[in-house]
């Protein structure tokens, strides 16, 4: 069993993905720019982080802790630049929280918690700069 801050961040970490995944759900369902494309790149990275709250649920438990069923505050935003900004920020939280725990989980000596989260983050990097490409293009 792992200590109850560290799996308290774990269980932020899943928060945070059931939050984004129907965040960028409700963004694509509600996309009303003409950059169609975007709306469709919602719903792949809506999906994807779905999974990863799944993954993250998964090694919790086998941690010994209980998955949260809470997502994060959802902040869809009201036209696509808002949108955008707000996935920005998103995906930045997230590569600084996956970022503390693959270093905490480095010193706790946890191997498959160090390898689902830089795996994850890998993920993150991409939605993030996607995000940040796709703010420029607006």
């Amino acid at each position: 069993m792992k200590s109850k801050g560290f799996l308290d961040k774990l269980n932020d970490a899943i928060a945070r993905e059931l939050q984004v995944s129907i965040q960028y759900m409700w963004q694509h369902v509600s996309w009303k720019h003409p950059k169609r494309e975007i709306r469709d790149e919602l719903k792949k990275i809506a999906i994807t982080e779905m999974k990863h709250a799944e993954d993250i649920a998964e090694r919790l438990i086998e941690l010994g802790g209980s998955p949260t069923t809470n997502p994060a505050e959802i902040k869809v935003g009201e036209n696509a630049k808002e949108m955008i900004e707000q996935d920005v920020k998103d995906e930045e939280g997230a590569i600084k929280l996956y970022t503390e725990i693959i270093a905490e989980a480095e010193k706790l000596g946890d191997e498959a918690t160090v390898n689902l989260f830089k795996k994850i983050l890998e993920e993150e990097r991409k939605h993030h700069e996607y995000f940040v490409k796709t703010l420029k293009e607006l």
